[in-house]
């Protein structure tokens, strides 16, 4: 078995990249997004599709410091609950 923190090192484990990791629900709401995302592009102006566009790359930054955030988190959650589970003695 390969040590994960290896994988990690060598970059073989992104899980914000992993499509592994996507639920049939969320395929189907990312398939809905784009859809939506290109008829409504259809509908505006160069300068509204700018604006959209400056939209868009600040929403997808925010989401990547979201996700950061969430995953720093749950990591912490998770040594937290395994430095309990092997140092609890009940």
């Amino acid at each position: 078995m390969k040590s994960i923190i290896n994988e990690l090192w060598h970059g073989n484990v992104c899980p914000q990249t992993d499509s592994r990791n996507n639920s049939p629900e969320m395929n189907e709401l990312m398939e809905y997004m784009a859809r939506h995302h290109d008829d409504l592009l259809k509908t505006m102006t160069d300068e509204q599709k700018e604006i959209f566009e400056k939209f868009d790359d600040c929403w997808s930054e925010y989401a990547s410091y979201a996700e950061e955030a969430i995953f720093t988190y749950a990591f912490k959650l998770g040594m937290q609950i395994a430095i309990e589970t092997l140092t609890n003695t009940n």
